[in-house]
């Protein structure tokens, strides 16, 4: 996952960095004073995006939802949800119909059946063996949304999981609120989901990017490039740093929605820029899951795009930035 370059020091830009939603957040602006305001209204964004979409909290609205009682069908439903959850939702649906199915909302249970249960940090490292086999999972073509009308049914039984879109969103949408209110430039990393939003600083948002989430002053872990970007957003979805051991087995937690299981080893690293930090993240999670026929995919949609082989050899595609001297 990226690791932002910090703000020079003289320079009028800020920068803070803290945890939360199991992760590390990043925060820059271009105007110092604008950091503590900024920083407000960010924490408020996670704090809200937290209740209404986190799977590890027992009062958040999306268990609510998956708890729901059926109906005779079998499904739950129609069931009014907030304008957040049911954004969150929309975002999540989009990016799988983008990705035929590759970015599922609906792999909450085999994330669970993985070992992937709750927060990742309490999450045990090493474990005893879990039969892992292939098993359906209830497929988001079975989610029915009227973001409009705040409505959603599901099959009973379903645990949504959106992980794979939620946080990219919600970078997004932040970055974009807080540029408005707030009239400077912005760059929100949350967890390696990166957006910015209104004017960039000279020579863009320099950032590096790498496997596993670090402090800009620290060395890199593995192969990493620093790059810059102006606009948009650029997501980073890794296998190196969500690892736990069950037996003798290797898990991660990018999951192939057609198997329930682990997708295969071939990347372990993929970053994508787009227009959007949602379309990066779609992208960068269903280039892990397609392993090599990602290549083609992302070529066909001229989607910049890094990826790092198992092996520690780096493809890179379309037009992506070109690298910076290092930022460490």
């Amino acid at each position: 996952m990226p690791a932002v370059a910090a703000a020079g020091p003289g320079s009028r830009e800020g920068a803070a960095a803290w945890q939360a939603i199991g992760t590390s957040v990043h925060l820059l602006v271009t105007d110092l004073r604008a950091l503590a305001p900024a920083r407000h209204m960010l924490t408020e964004d996670i704090a809200a995006l937290d209740a209404a979409c986190s799977r590890f909290r027992a009062d958040s609205e999306i268990v609510a939802l998956d708890n729901a009682p059926p109906d005779g069908r079998g499904r739950i439903g129609p069931v009014r949800i907030s304008p957040l959850l049911a954004g969150a939702l929309a975002v999540a649906l989009r990016a799988a119909r983008l990705t035929d199915g590759d970015v599922d909302p609906t792999v909450g249970g085999a994330l669970s059946a993985a070992g992937y249960d709750r927060d990742f940090a309490l999450v045990r490292t090493d474990g005893p063996p879990v039969r892992l086999t292939v098993r359906s999972v209830p497929g988001w073509q079975e989610i029915e949304l009227d973001e409009t009308a705040g409505l959603v049914s599901l099959p009973s039984g379903t645990q949504l999981d959106l992980g794979a879109t939620a946080k990219a969103w919600a970078a997004d949408r932040a970055a974009a609120r807080i540029a408005a209110e707030l009239g400077c430039g912005i760059l929100v990393n949350l967890g390696g989901d990166i957006a910015v939003a209104g004017a960039a600083p000279p020579g863009g948002w320099r950032i590096r990017v790498q496997d596993v989430t670090g402090r800009p002053e620290d060395p890199p872990a593995g192969p990493s490039a620093v790059i810059a970007i102006h606009s948009g957003g650029l997501a980073t979805s890794s296998t190196a740093a969500r690892r736990w051991r069950r037996g003798g087995d290797v898990l991660h937690h990018i999951l192939d929605p057609r198997s329930g299981l682990p997708a295969a080893p071939v990347w372990r690293t993929a970053s994508v820029a787009a227009a959007t930090c949602a379309d990066a993240n779609a992208a960068s999670t269903a280039a892990i899951i397609r392993g090599e026929a990602a290549l083609a995919w992302l070529a066909g949609l001229r989607l910049p795009a890094r990826l790092v082989a198992e092996s520690g050899a780096v493809v890179t595609l379309g037009a992506w930035p070109q690298e910076q001297p290092s930022a460490a």
